[in-house]
């Protein structure tokens, strides 16, 4: 007997027929005596529309009400989805946040600090299955906190985590991850393992396989991960160690993967005073207002000055990072906030960056065959990415995965 923590994404959850296929596969992997948990996401598109009913109640709406509005979409799939399998004859019940409980901090973007599982031992003890909406938990005043977008991901991992489950399998309308997108590039192949370290760089470029703080708690508690289709009953990916990686899969291309992200707005401060403590000042306040900030550049002609200072944002997170910029406007003395959302980052991906040489030069060589400019590039020890416009974000991926040698050889 296993215990098994089953997630299941938006478009596995799109409506009551959808539903239904989801509750039989959990009644599958009840029948074969294991203990599962589910966790769901909303149906596909329900977020953004609660989110956009958010933008046109209010341009900067209160963080707290927020989360009342974007938790619903969850919690109608856990309600429905254990109509479901109690109509099929399971034991089956939901369980809110509150109800674990799952103790979370902040709003919008809250950390998970700690999750009960006293309730779900309970309900194993007695044969049940509980169903969970994924995103959300509560917070040290009882206030409804949400995760972030692709939260579920992190729900469904650090509930694993707290009841010691066996494994985590995230169910998605893809079988499995990929050296790229497969709508963008045909020839992409499925991967059967990838390290902790390569999910966790993709997921954060723009792989929309599985949320960036899902992997990194996965790999902190070493909580082995599977992802698979909802839809077709093949093998899927392992997210695995490095250990792992090495006993199985010698003979692995450099690159593992190439992962674009539209999800980026870039930001120009211009005319920024040339003097200590400046930078911090800037980034200060948009690390207090929970603002994430990815690639960073400045531009400082001569000593002593003025220069331009850009950096990308979330595109959700723009029109707050831009009030927090206007407010500090006058003691830091910078000229005017340039914004632009037409960008779209681009990132090579790959754990053999660590021992081969010439892997930046090749992706900036085929950009720059095929005439696309780079705004801005940032860099780790296994990945290298690129600020591109928007408008050759195909073409960039297409010309990268070719170069880096990941195309499938028996693609049709």
């Amino acid at each position: 007997m296993a215990r098994i923590v089953m997630k299941f994404g938006g478009t596995s959850m799109a409506g009551i027929e959808r539903i239904r296929h989801v509750a039989g596969l959990v009644k599958r992997e009840a029948e074969r005596g294991n203990q599962v948990a589910v966790v769901v996401s909303a149906m596909a598109g329900e977020t953004d529309r609660l989110i956009q009913f958010c933008r046109e109640a209010a341009s900067l709406y209160d963080p707290r009400e927020y989360d009342v509005v974007v938790a619903s979409g969850e919690q109608v799939t856990s309600g429905l989805l254990a109509i479901t399998l109690q109509g099929m004859g399971t034991n089956a019940r939901s369980y809110m946040g509150w109800q674990l409980p799952i103790r979370a901090s902040g709003h919008a973007a809250a950390l998970i600090e700690g999750i009960d599982a006293a309730v779900l031992e309970g309900v194993f003890a007695q044969g049940g299955i509980a169903v969970i909406p994924g995103f959300q938990g509560v917070t040290a005043d009882g206030d409804v906190a949400t995760l972030g977008r692709g939260g579920s991901d992190t729900s469904a991992v650090a509930l694993a985590a707290a009841m010691k489950a066996d494994r985590c399998d995230i169910y998605t309308d893809v079988d499995g991850v990929y050296t790229t997108d497969p709508r963008i590039v045909p020839r992409a192949r499925k991967l059967s393992t990838v390290t902790y370290e390569e999910m966790l760089e993709l997921a954060s470029v723009g792989a929309k396989v599985l949320q960036t703080r899902s992997v990194g708690l996965a790999m902190r508690t070493n909580m082995p991960l599977q992802v698979l289709s909802s839809f077709e009953d093949r093998p899927g990916t392992m997210i695995v160690g490095d250990e792992a990686l090495e006993d199985n899969d010698m003979e692995r291309n450099v690159i593992t993967g190439i992962a674009y992200d539209k999800n980026e707005a870039r930001v120009t401060l211009t005319g920024i005073p040339d003097r200590p403590g400046v930078v911090a000042a800037v980034f200060g306040p948009l690390a207090e207002a929970n603002i994430n900030v990815d690639m960073i550049v400045q531009n400082i002609p001569r000593p002593g000055e003025a220069s331009d200072l850009t950096f990308t944002v979330p595109t959700a997170s723009l029109a707050h990072a831009a009030a927090e910029l206007e407010q500090i406007r006058g003691e830091i003395g910078f000229t005017e906030i340039l914004t632009d959302t037409n960008v779209v980052k681009v990132s090579a991906v790959g754990v053999g960056m660590r021992s081969n040489a010439g892997i930046a030069a090749t992706m900036f060589r085929t950009l720059a065959d095929r005439g696309i400019n780079i705004v801005a590039i940032t860099t780790s020890e296994i990945k290298v990415s690129v600020l591109i416009p928007e408008e050759y974000t195909e073409l960039a991926v297409r010309v990268l995965h070719t170069a880096y040698g990941l195309d499938a050889e028996d693609a049709a």
